[in-house]
């Protein structure tokens, strides 16, 4: 059929173009030269506002609007006309001459970051995020919205999810957590973490996280791993999914963490078909959907007895000053809760406390409750109220994260989303894959990563998210499973009556 041929040409040459700035984007955050960023960021401008004007362009529109009334089409062609008209509609609205100086002025924005994070100086970077949330209360008035602007801006990341509904399960959510954290931390015995302490070399740590993404069946053939200031995984294109990770030398636990959680990410991408390349299709559901995978494997499975009972004593052959360390005293040592500073070293119980007062922030920033300059106090003031810690400086408080520096507001609901959705699919998991705990006490971790990728992973982007849990799972979201996980698992661990 001539115009499905010519539309799918169209989507190849706009993913060709795409693959390119994820390269150059990814060397930005890597092993790009320092004085370089500002000549990269304008190449990366180039080559996003080509793909953006060739997306949402009338070509285009013409193809999805003769393809829309077609009824001869594959399912599989069905669902790209269907996604790709969804995301054409939304970014239509964008002007050409915009979405090109935003990209510029976010790789610009990242830079500064990095930098005034280094420098814990946030007068320095706040005029750059000043002007990411300028553009992000832009796109959110083109896109349009019934209610909040938030809504318009958390639908790229966790499509039909509202603000009004996050709050339904946030409240909540949060009124169980924090009691329960003040429980652990006045009824429970803490577990002793003390030889955790010490220096660990970057090569060390390096070869734990090989030997554990290895474990996970990560394909080295399609991937890589390297190091950058804040983790991240990227997709390239077919066969090439990237991990980052960073080593910190006064903690082990932190890279080996962080490379399974990317690692879950990557499981995630490798496991798209090449029938889905450059459809439209070719992506994780919604960001909740991906942090549920990289959340399942850093957690479920990282931080599950079971795993450490086959990983220990790898970990051992390459740090031998565990050898008389007992393996139930590391497990509870890797699973200690303590309300913290930094969201990325948060333990499961806490995590979602950090996902919480950054909603809290984005929203009200979006909606000109509050401004830029006053983030620092109110981030202040916030922690104390969810964790009951208090950021010494701005590095550890507010400019701790990339996501606001990148213009991705609309984006941190999705990790606590993700913590909800993992512990519903491996409940299920549970249930449909034979003696799964003893699999993982072995290191046979293949059964599960095939489980996912026949029930999540091989569906692209073809459901949206809470079509597709209740695809895996047979119902709607419920944060009950979430809750009833981590009350069995870490009143074990802290030892309550």
């Amino acid at each position: 059929m001539e115009i499905l041929d010519s539309y799918k040409a169209l989507l190849a040459e706009i993913g060709k173009l795409d693959s390119a700035t994820s390269l150059l984007s990814w060397d930005e955050r890597t092993y790009i030269p320092p004085k370089a960023h500002e000549a990269r960021a304008k190449v990366v401008g180039k080559l996003a506002k080509m793909s953006f004007e060739q997306f949402t362009s009338d070509e285009m529109g013409s193809y999805l609007e003769k393809l829309s009334a077609m009824d001869t089409l594959s399912d599989l062609d069905k669902a790209s006309v269907k996604r790709v008209s969804k995301d054409y509609k939304r970014f239509r609205a964008i002007p050409p001459a915009l979405y090109e100086q935003y990209t510029i002025d976010r790789s610009q924005s990242e830079f500064a970051w990095e930098k005034a994070r280094a420098d814990n100086d946030f007068t320095a970077f706040e005029p750059y995020l000043t002007k990411m949330v300028d553009y992000a209360r832009q796109f959110a008035e083109l896109f349009g919205y019934e209610e909040n602007p938030y809504d318009a801006l958390i639908e790229d990341y966790e499509p039909g999810m509202t603000a009004a509904e996050l709050k339904t399960i946030i409240e909540p959510l949060r009124a169980e957590l924090v009691p329960f954290v003040q429980r652990l931390m006045e009824e429970g015995t803490p577990p002793d973490d003390s030889f955790l302490q010490g220096t660990f070399p970057a090569d060390k740590q390096k070869q734990v996280s090989l030997k554990a993404l290895e474990a996970m069946h990560y394909d080295f053939g399609a991937g890589r791993l390297d190091v950058t200031a804040h983790p991240f995984t990227t997709r390239i294109g077919p066969h090439d999914t990237r991990i980052t990770t960073r080593y910190l030398e006064d903690n082990l636990l932190s890279s080996f963490f962080s490379s399974v959680h990317e690692g879950g990410h990557a499981l995630y991408d490798q496991g798209i078909p090449d029938e889905l390349t450059w459809s439209g299709l070719d992506d994780g559901a919604s960001m909740g959907i991906h942090e549920s995978q990289s959340r399942l494997w850093e957690n479920m499975v990282g931080r599950s007895r079971e795993f450490w009972h086959f990983f220990y004593p790898t970990l051992i052959d390459v740090f031998p000053q565990f050898e008389g360390i007992p393996l139930d005293s590391f497990y509870r040592a890797a699973n200690r809760v303590e309300p913290s500073l930094i969201r990325v070293e948060a333990d499961e119980v806490t995590y979602n406390l950090h996902i919480m007062l950054r909603f809290e922030l984005e929203e009200a920033l979006l909606n000109q409750r509050i401004e830029v300059r006053e983030l620092p106090d109110l981030w202040r003031d916030a922690m104390k109220r969810y964790l009951g810690v208090v950021p010494p400086d701005d590095a550890q408080g507010v400019m701790q994260d990339v996501h606001w520096s990148a213009g991705l507001i609309g984006y941190f609901p999705s990790y606590m989303l993700g913590n909800l959705y993992d512990a519903q699919i491996y409940r299920t998991a549970l249930r449909e894959i034979d003696d799964l705990p003893g699999k993982i006490s072995r290191g046979e971790l293949l059964p599960l990563r095939e489980w996912l990728r026949d029930k999540i992973h091989r569906f692209g982007r073809i459901y949206d998210p809470k079509e597709l849990l209740q695809r895996v799972t047979g119902e709607g979201p419920d944060p009950q499973y979430f809750l009833d996980y981590v009350r069995t698992k870490y009143g074990e661990v802290y030892r309550l009556k």
